[in-house]
Formats: C-alpha cells, sequence, structure tokens
C-alpha cells in the first residue's frame, strides 16, 4: 500500500548529522558518497540532488526518511543523526508550550518509549533547562493526548528518545535523535584496551589518509584493534550500522520494508578486501581484544593480528598505507621514553615502509616531529575531550 508510505517518503525532512569537531569535510564526503538525494523527480524523472551545508561538529541537509535510514547505515564518521522536527521563536513558556504542541510528535512519539531531554540556552529569557523541559513535555502530551513518562538524560543509557534543544536568543530549535545509542557503537566490540579509539575517529582516520581501500594497511600500535577492523568494513563494503538496531525503528511511521530493502543491498555488495589488512601490538592482551572484537564484526579473516614490538613490524611487500595512533602524553617532559618511541617509528618506517602513507593521530606536534617525517597539513580533531592532530605524510624512498 503505497497511500501514506509514499507521501511520508516524498517529505523532504531537516537532518543534521553530528561529527566529532574536525572531521564535517570528511563526513561531507562521506553524504556525496552515499548520495543525498530527495526522492522526488523532475519530469524527465531525475534526481535532484539536495544541498550540504558544513557546520561545526556536524552537517546539515535535507533529505527523506529513507535519506535517515541511510545516513544511519552508511556514515562511518557521524556519531548521531538528528531530525529538525521545527524552529520558532519563543520568550516565554506559554508560548513555547503551545508551539511545541503544533510540532509533528504523532509520527515520532509512542506510550512504549520514555523520553530524554538535553537541553542548551544561550542568551535566551528561558534559560532554566528543567523548566524549559517541562514545558516542551507538556507541549508534547497535547499533541500526542498521553502523558510521556520523562526520564534524565544519560550518556550511557539510550532506551529513551532523546529530544534535542536549543534556545538561541529566543529562538528555539527542537530535533529528535533517529539514531538511539551513539553511531561508533557499531556492535561488535566488547572489549576494550587502554585509552580506546571511538570507531568514528578510527574511521574518519582510514578516509581522510585516502586510503583506497586496495592496498595493504598497518597498524602497529593496534589496542583493541579498531583501525583495522573499521579498515577490514570499508574495504568489504560493510556498512557501519550494519549489525545494531536504531531508535527510528520504534517510531510510528517506520517503513520496515524500506529498511529491508537497503539491508539486502548492502548484503549483495559484500566483498572480500583486496589487500592485507595487518593489526600489531605490544601488548598481548590488547591483541587477544582485538582478534575477539574481529571475531564480532565478522571480519576475522580478513585481518591478521600479531603481537610484537613497533621495531618488529612486518609490512607487506607491496606499498601501502600506515594509520594508528600510537600512544601520546600530555606532556614531553613527563614523558622523555615518548620521545624514543617516536624517533623508532619514524626508523622504522623509513628502514621497512619506504613509499608508504602514513597517517597517526598525536597531541603535540614536537612529539610527532620526533618521526622525523615531514608532514602534509594535518587535521586537528577532538577525541575524548583531548585536541589531537591527524598527521599524514609519505614515507621517503631510500637513497640508492
Amino acid at each position: 500500500m503505497p497511500g501514506a508510505n509514499q507521501s511520508m517518503d516524498d517529505k523532504l525532512l531537516s537532518l543534521y548529522a553530528v561529527c566529532p569537531p574536525g572531521l564535517e569535510s570528511v563526513l561531507f564526503q562521506e553524504l556525496r558518497g552515499i548520495g543525498v538525494y530527495s526522492t522526488r523527480t523532475t519530469e524527465a524523472n531525475l534526481a535532484v540532488p539536495i544541498p550540504v551545508e558544513l557546520g561545526s561538529g556536524g552537517i546539515e541537509f535535507d533529505g527523506t526518511l529513507n535519506d535517515l535510514y541511510r545516513a544511519n547505515l552508511h556514515l562511518r564518521c557521524a556519531s548521531r543523526i538528528l531530525l529538525r522536527l521545527g524552529s520558532f521563536h519563543a520568550s516565554k513558556f506559554v508560548e513555547l508550550t503551545r508551539k511545541t504542541g503544533n510540532l509533528d510528535w504523532q509520527k515520532y512519539i509512542t506510550n512504549q518509549h520514555p523520553l530524554a531531554f538535553r537541553v542548551t540556552a544561550h542568551r535566551s529569557r528561558l534559560y532554566h533547562s528543567g523548566a524549559v523541559a517541562e514545558r516542551i513535555a507538556a507541549g508534547i502530551a497535547e499533541r500526542v493526548g498521553f502523558q510521556p513518562v520523562i526520564e534524565k538524560y544519560r550518556e550511557d543509557i539510550h532506551a529513551a528518545q532523546l529530544i534535542v534543544v536549543r534556545l538561541l536568543e529566543n529562538e528555539c530549535t527542537i530535533s529528535l535523535d533517529a539514531s538511539g545509542a551513539p553511531l561508533h557503537q557499531r556492535g561488535y566490540r566488547q572489549a576494550l584496551a587502554k585509552a580506546p579509539l571511538r570507531e568514528t575517529i578510527a574511521a574518519g582516520m582510514l578516509l581522510a589518509s585516502a586510503w583506497d581501500q586496495r592496498s595493504p594497511l598497518m597498524d602497529p600500535f593496534c589496542g583493541s584493534g579498531v583501525i583495522p577492523i573499521e579498515g577490514a568494513w570499508i574495504a568489504a563494503r560493510i556498512p557501519p550500522g550494519y549489525l545494531r538496531k536504531f531508535i527510528f525503528m520504534d517510531w510510528p511511521e517506520y517503513d520496515a520494508a524500506a529498511w529491508n530493502r537497503l539491508i539486502d543491498a548492502v548484503k549483495n555488495e559484500i566483498q572480500t578486501p583486496a589487500g592485507a589488512i595487518l593489526g600489531s601490538d605490544r601488548d598481548a592482551g590488547a591483541v587477544k581484544m582485538a582478534a575477539e572484537n574481529a571475531e564480532r564484526a565478522g571480519a576475522a579473516s580478513w585481518v591478521n593480528f600479531s603481537r610484537r614490538a613497533v621495531s618488529d613490524i612486518e609490512p607487506s611487500a607491496r606499498r601501502g598505507w600506515v594509520v594508528t595512533n600510537p600512544p601520546y602524553g600530555l606532556r614531553i617532559s613527563r614523558n622523555q621514553d615518548l620521545r624514543n618511541l617516536y624517533a623508532q617509528f619514524g626508523n622504522v618506517l623509513r628502514e621497512r615502509c619506504p613509499g608508504w602513507q602514513v597517517a597517526f593521530l598525536c597531541n603535540d606536534d614536537r612529539l610527532a616531529t620526533q618521526t622525523g617525517l615531514i608532514f602534509r597539513e594535518g587535521i586537528s580533531l577532538v577525541s575524548g575531550g583531548l585536541p589531537i592532530k591527524l598527521n599524514r605524510s609519505v614515507v621517503p624512498e631510500k637513497l640508492t
């Protein structure tokens, strides 16, 4: 029955893909890669491209409900996908409640899920986050005809439907989280090494490194294996949302048939990675965790994990990419051993990986320069609240 579902799918929605700050340009290319198009067609039956707008910590774009599904399924750098439900002026609480009640909550809210609010207010008359959430909840109840259960928002619990409210100079924007658990939670990583790297950052590193997905990929500081596993998924064309569920699947207008079509299309595209994918670490426990995570990801046969120090790495004979997250301290003066480690890292690369592309994270330029590599313009990121930089270089050829 195309009826209601068809008109729903045709409607353009205002969407926002949140990402770790610094990865906006990578996420922009991802959106282009999956083709964020309107399903509205011209007389010539041509899809109309929908422009995207770069922003800080995310990208705004317009799309259909099907595009919202595809964004959650395919975007590797995005942290969550938000649906902009509405924006309006509100300088009084009565106005906030009334205008909230005019929004289409019945399409997304049920009495099966509690609601949680995340409210920010800047330079607005309505600045008390608890009172704002209370008045918005009242507006929702008027619209849907029942009193939703309200829970306190917690980063580590995702059973509730998150509602994101932003008040800026008395302009209120209300968004619904369409993802549920943050998108870095792919579903395969249960074992964590020390200072784990989020999957979104790992994927962003790989995409920013311009890895061609066919040449060898090596991570000599693999920890729990997230970079090699994300690399295996990229090369195998497995989307990051393949193993998990999303909160939008509980919305009243969720189209299960449309989602299943997306999953069927993915199944037909999965392939064996063409190049070797290597991960190593001197910590035996980390290597064990990495292997277990790869098994859960269905990538165990594609990634070769081994226990070895960086001085013992054995790269593939073919030139490839080194993408890694080596240890780094907050201050070089307190981590003299790290300077030696980075110098050794650079020496090993020059000796065993001439001509290879390199991308690694570091939070101190002076520490990164210990490798002796010459860097292209880096990408500044924030990971775990810590400013870091993705350093990119090409290992020089050996002189003959």
